[in-house]
């Protein structure tokens, strides 16, 4: 009878293994798992900030725009140069007045011409006496 039995274990080996106690599923204490799981949630926020901040960066570094947060994330933007220009355009295209703007020529700041005469007021006050 035992021949029986060894030969059953023999032919059935999944049962053999199912019933190994060092198989069954280890079990973790619910302040552990909660440990983990903020843990996990405070580096995906990390990792999405850090992105958010890489994109703006890398907007900024274009120069089209004036202010680089009006275009909004997207994540395929810092891996594809080509896909990161082509949302520049399309947002200038709709949106015009996001555009970069440079000063030219004289806009009233900084240096003056030299040669020029310093502006006398008391002789501006008597013109018009």
């Amino acid at each position: 009878m035992p021949e029986e039995n060894a030969q059953e274990v023999v032919e059935n080996p999944a049962q053999v293994i199912a019933d190994d106690p060092a198989d069954e599923p280890k079990t973790y204490d619910a302040d552990y798992v909660n440990g983990l799981k903020k843990e996990a949630i405070d580096h995906r926020h990390k990792a999405t900030t850090l992105a958010t901040r890489l994109h703006t960066e890398l907007v900024r570094q274009t120069g089209r725009l004036a202010d680089p947060a009006e275009l909004g994330f997207d994540p395929t933007h810092l891996d594809d140069p080509e896909a990161l220009s082509a949302a520049i355009d399309e947002l200038l295209t709709r949106k015009p007045h996001y555009a970069a703007r440079t000063p030219h020529g004289n806009v009233g700041q900084g240096a003056k011409d030299q040669g020029a005469q310093p502006g006398n007021l008391i002789s501006t006050l008597k013109s018009f006496v």
